[in-house]
């Protein structure tokens, strides 16, 4: 079986790359830097380019199934450019690949999109299924809205369509945690604002499987790609310094502070989500990292 997938070098990307290696599985992943590009038997680079709507369309041969990990950071800050590279790294890339498939009439069975938890509001008292249907007013939450829309216009060509939405991915070279754990080294780690806002997070591994997880069980509709155990963002900062034996002695941050610093971006850090795996579960996926403090002492 061979899998296309996009953000393949990517902090995520990597990890599915290795696992379905593991299982067996070939990958063709498309790269926009040609020095990227390699051809070894189960690992086929093909260049593309979508700012210029360049794509090489051989990387479609021999393909059914697409995991769709490409996007520009989010932890980079929102000037207005930068806004729309978030979005139109997502949105156009989808177009680009659905285009190209209808284009030369490839023959794709699966699409495992990722997506993200920011769709659903903030709150401190919601715990979030996949069916909830409210959108976040939030940039983030306006972004994953056109993000999913453009990844399910793969459905009008016959694919069956997953769309998994990410939480916090604690990972140890890339992603939040280690900016997190950057003030706890030093002695300067602390909570920010009230504390009690929910992180809904995911080991990277766990994250990795559950992409392969989805392909090997042919996932259709929505899923979110989060632990079982969501923890405040006082209970993570708290954890975190316990992992590294640090003190924790500074007073919360407060939420202005961060926006200076931060500017718009600041509301990664205080924006709540309490999300559920329950049917992630339910189609017999199971975590090795379920709880907070295993997952930190593996990454930490």
């Amino acid at each position: 079986m061979t899998v296309l997938i996009t953000g393949a070098t990517g902090l995520i990307g990597q990890e599915i790359v290795k696992q379905c290696h593991a299982e067996g599985k070939k990958v063709n992943y498309l790269t926009t830097s040609k020095s990227k590009l390699s051809t070894e038997a189960n690992y086929k680079g093909f260049y593309w380019n979508p700012k210029e709507n360049l794509i090489d369309h051989k990387c479609f041969e021999g393909v059914t199934t697409i995991i769709n990990m490409v996007g520009a950071s989010i932890s980079k800050r929102w000037t207005d450019d930068y806004k729309k590279e978030i979005l139109e790294s997502r949105t156009k890339t989808a177009q680009l690949l659905s285009n190209t498939i209808k284009t030369h009439n490839y023959k794709i069975d699966q699409v495992v999109s990722a997506s993200a938890i920011g769709i659903y509001p903030t709150s401190l008292v919601n715990y979030y299924e996949e069916d909830n249907t409210e959108v976040s007013e939030s940039f983030l939450g306006k972004v994953v809205y056109q993000w999913e829309a453009a990844v399910d216009d793969f459905k009008a060509l016959g694919c069956k369509v997953a769309k998994i939405r990410i939480g916090l991915v604690l990972a140890k070279d890339g992603g939040a945690l280690p900016e997190i754990v950057k003030p706890i080294k030093y002695g300067a780690g602390a909570a920010f604002g009230s504390g009690k806002q929910w992180q809904s997070w995911i080991h990277v591994k766990d994250l990795a499987s559950l992409f392969v997880f989805a392909v090997q069980n042919n996932f259709e509709g929505i899923y979110n790609g989060v632990a079982p155990n969501p923890v405040s963002n006082k209970e993570l900062t708290k954890a975190a310094a316990s992992v590294l034996k640090r003190p924790l002695i500074l007073p919360n941050i407060p939420k202005f502070a961060m926006k200076l610093v931060l500017g718009e971006m600041h509301i990664l850090l205080f924006e709540s989500q309490r999300v559920s795996s329950q049917k992630t579960e339910a189609e017999g996926f199971h975590f090795k990292y379920a709880n907070l403090r295993p997952a930190l002492e593996d990454i930490l």
